[in-house]
């Protein structure tokens, strides 16, 4: 094993967390609020900026675009993950790579709420997949280094799941901040006097994009990678990389569930703005509430899920998580049909949900990592950046395919006494769930030693 020249101490590893924090709130606000500000339900007050034609006869023009912005990681994510990890920079493979794309990824993510017409149409859908692809890029550019990150860091499974879990605390910290700019909105049109909506959210995601990078800078300032790794740039080829991550089984079916996951995770950030205005009929700055609600209680189970892990294994708790979720998509089929106050069944559905976010966001990463730390064991190279890569592509593409699936269900129905295809979303993320508990339950979790 490699032993590093000093161990990441407590600051540091905040520091390293806090990176998290700061590109997850910017993915974050991409998809709660991309179909929420492009497609808005009829009683949002918000006017609808691209137009609900259909394509094929099922797909409508923004889950078009929201994949189609994907199309650019398909080649860029493997191609950053080679240049990481063969890097043979004096300062690290990763952190010199990251800082370059924190200031693009604030700029692209504002724009992509600057449509160029105030109004539906077509010219706005090809400005959201220019800035869409913009984004992708950049903040592709800081995620997978970063991630290559956790397994050179840390070099025992309990040091993966202590770095994850720090890792997940940004994480939820940053999905309860973009989760809030309805109530960010709130107060800018109260205290600024700002009339406009659609501008109060500009104002609003300038100012959270622009913290979310000050956030992102921070690993990039407090750790000088050199002193606490010890990798060597890999010398394979970028082909033969990807071609050795997929010949091991086990990451095959880690990848096929969090690929599974992924996509029903989308779907519930996509579309909890519209279960809470249109099934329940609740304010939309509720929707920040309950997903701060449930980002809170989340953390409560962070203590349990290091025990548990060493206790009974990470697979065992990864898969109960499955079928939590597997419930909670029942219940957003029948929300407001449910006998309980509509504020209530929100409250039951984000007591559900928050224990498998705490253990699917704790444990993937440290399996992942674990994976990785057997194949350089096995193979002699180091190429972490590759497994994070194909990950995040991934994950990505189960992000985006969420936000897509998610606004083409909208075609059936979006708006109040009109939501079929909102509740359709529910009938889709229990499928996806059973797909990922029957995809995990055939994975083995790697044995490494301990210390």
């Amino acid at each position: 094993m490699i032993i590093p020249i000093k161990q990441l101490p407590l600051r540091k590893q905040i520091a390293y967390a806090s990176g998290m924090m700061g590109w997850s709130m910017m993915s974050n606000i991409i998809i709660v609020m991309l179909p929420y500000f492009y497609l808005p339900p009829n009683n949002s007050g918000l006017t609808p900026l691209v137009p609900q034609l259909l394509v094929f006869g099922a797909f409508n023009i923004l889950s078009l675009i929201a994949a189609s912005g994907r199309l650019f990681d398909a080649i860029y994510d493997p191609y950053i993950a080679s240049v990481s990890d063969g890097s043979k920079n004096p300062k690290g493979r990763r952190i010199p790579i990251m800082q370059y794309a924190i200031l693009p990824a604030v700029i692209f993510c504002s724009l992509v709420f600057y449509p160029l017409v105030k109004g539906e149409s077509v010219l706005n859908g090809w400005w959201l997949t220019f800035v869409l692809a913009g984004f992708f890029i950049s903040v592709t550019t800081y995620i997978i280094p970063y991630n290559a990150l956790l397994a050179e860091l840390t070099h025992t499974p309990e040091q993966k799941v202590k770095l994850s879990t720090y890792q997940q605390v940004g994480f939820v910290l940053g999905m309860i901040v973009a989760g809030l700019v309805n109530n960010y909105t709130d107060l800018i049109q109260a205290y600024f006097g700002v009339a406009d909506r659609s501008l109060a959210l500009q104002y609003t995601i300038w100012t959270l994009s622009v913290f979310a990078g000050l956030v992102m800078i921070l690993p990039v300032i407090f750790i000088k990678e050199k002193e606490y790794t010890e990798a060597k740039p890999t010398h394979i080829a970028l082909l033969p990389a990807i071609k050795n991550t997929f010949r091991n089984k086990n990451f095959k079916y880690y990848l096929i569930s969090d690929f599974a996951y992924y996509i029903a995770l989308s779907i519930i950030s996509s579309g909890l703005l519209f279960f809470v205005t249109v099934l329940l009929k609740l304010p939309d700055s509720d929707g920040g509430k309950f997903m701060g609600v449930m980002v809170l209680l989340s953390l409560l189970f962070y203590p349990f899920i290091n025990y548990g892990a060493k206790k009974f294994g990470k697979k065992s708790l990864v898969l109960w998580a499955f079928v939590v979720l597997c419930l909670i998509f029942v219940t957003i089929y029948f929300l407001g049909k449910l006998p309980f106050p509509p504020a209530m069944q929100m409250l039951i559905l984000v007591i559900m949900a928050s224990f498998p976010l705490a253990a699917l966001g704790i444990l993937p990463n440290a399996i992942l990592a674990d994976i990785a730390q057997q194949d350089t064991v096995e193979t002699g190279e180091n190429h972490e950046g590759m497994f994070f890569a194909v990950k995040y592509l991934f994950v990505k593409l189960g992000q985006t395919m969420g936000i897509a699936i998610f606004a083409m269900l909208t075609v059936y129905g979006k708006d109040p006494g009109d939501d079929y295809g909102l509740r359709l979303n529910g009938v889709v993320g229990f499928v996806l769930c059973v797909l990922a508990l029957l995809f995990f339950s055939r994975f083995k979790e790697p044995k490494l030693p301990v210390s």
